[in-house]
């Protein structure tokens, strides 16, 4: 080949490349955009050809689960929701009912769902244990120092609205559940934080009660 042409290629060879680089970079950018009507759909009749159970059935009308060892879904942060439903088809959160539903969802889906849920109100819970309330106020605000367990307030915000993004929100949200989480990152059953594990930890039932019992009736 003449030693003039050499460069030529080896320029055209470097741009083909770059446009190749622009192309796939865009492909990666591109964001699935989300459908509530498409969400609501999936959410109240799921699709029992993928073995998508509806949301409902569990989590309730318009994800205000009445069931007190299921979680309420609305008003939760869409980032956390997604966070979940990815660990669920993995192997960083393990659960027999939601590992199946979680892998027959696509990106798709799970944006969708978010989005429909975004658009609820989520009804307030509400503390029941007047007796624990003090130490659930004094370990989410305070922490326990002795035990070197940081203030919950310090992640989940004073009002337990939570971070986007980092922290989920936990106001209202049901004490049987609450607890039921805190005791699965203690014993090591539920494994996708490591923070929540390190402080699961070092609480006791009584402690862990009284907290999950407080934020229940954060609004």
């Amino acid at each position: 080949m003449n030693r003039i042409c050499i460069p030529i290629v080896k320029s055209l060879f470097v741009a083909l490349l770059a446009i190749a680089s622009t192309a796939n970079a865009s492909e990666d950018k591109k964001v699935v955009k989300a459908d509530p009507a498409k969400g609501e759909a999936l959410y109240n009749t799921g699709d029992a050809t993928r073995n998508v159970t509806a949301c409902i059935a569990c989590h309730g009308a318009a994800g205000n689960s009445s069931i007190a060892e299921n979680p309420k879904l609305t008003g939760q942060h869409g980032a956390y929701i997604h966070k979940q439903l990815v660990d669920f088809k993995g192997t960083a959160r393990n659960n027999a009912i939601m590992a199946p539903i979680a892998k027959g969802m696509t990106e798709e889906d799970i944006q969708n769902v978010i989005a429909y849920l975004a658009k609820q109100k989520p009804t307030p819970g509400a503390a029941k244990n007047k007796d624990t309330v003090e130490l659930g106020k004094k370990i989410y605000r305070g922490g326990i120092a002795e035990k070197n367990v940081p203030a919950c307030a310090a992640c989940h915000s004073a009002n337990g609205a939570g971070l986007p993004a980092q922290y989920p929100r936990l106001a209202g949200q049901h004490q049987t559940y609450t607890e039921a989480q805190l005791i699965a990152f203690r014993k090591g059953t539920r494994k996708n934080s490591e923070l929540m594990t390190t402080v699961a930890k070092r609480m006791s039932d009584e402690e862990i009660q009284a907290v999950s019992d407080y934020v229940a009736g954060l609004k």
